[in-house]
């Protein structure tokens, strides 16, 4: 059973930074691209940031560049997302995602954490 598990969010004053980490299990993990989408309260789920199987290739959406970065450990089996900067129209519901396809976008998941709420206040 694929299992991938986020870790790391909660509440942060504008400006400031937390990193969120994503466990999984179940899958060969070197195999997969490794990305992280957001959803805000009433809006769609979309995409923030991913990165290539190896990691050596990442994209990521304009309203984050300069500020998210994202990172992967394939020994233990987890991806990171380090927030800076962070803003209040970051707040939002993060999910972990692994899928085939690269660059990632919402058809192209095959798998999707539970979330991790991030709170951002002004």
């Amino acid at each position: 059973q694929v299992q991938l598990v986020e870790s790391g969010g909660g509440l942060v004053q504008a400006g400031g930074s937390l990193r969120l980490s994503c466990a999984a299990s179940g899958l060969t993990f070197r195999y997969y691209n490794m990305g992280w989408f957001r959803q805000a309260a009433g809006k769609e789920r979309e995409f923030v940031i991913a990165a290539c199987w190896s990691g050596y290739s990442t994209h990521y959406a304009d309203s984050v560049k300069g500020r998210f970065t994202i990172s992967r450990d394939n020994a233990k089996n987890t991806v990171y997302l380090q927030m800076n900067s962070l803003k209040p129209e970051d707040t939002a519901v993060y999910y972990c995602a692994a899928g085939p396809i690269y660059p990632m976008a919402l058809n192209g998941v095959e798998y999707w954490g539970k979330g991790t709420l991030v709170t951002v206040s002004s």
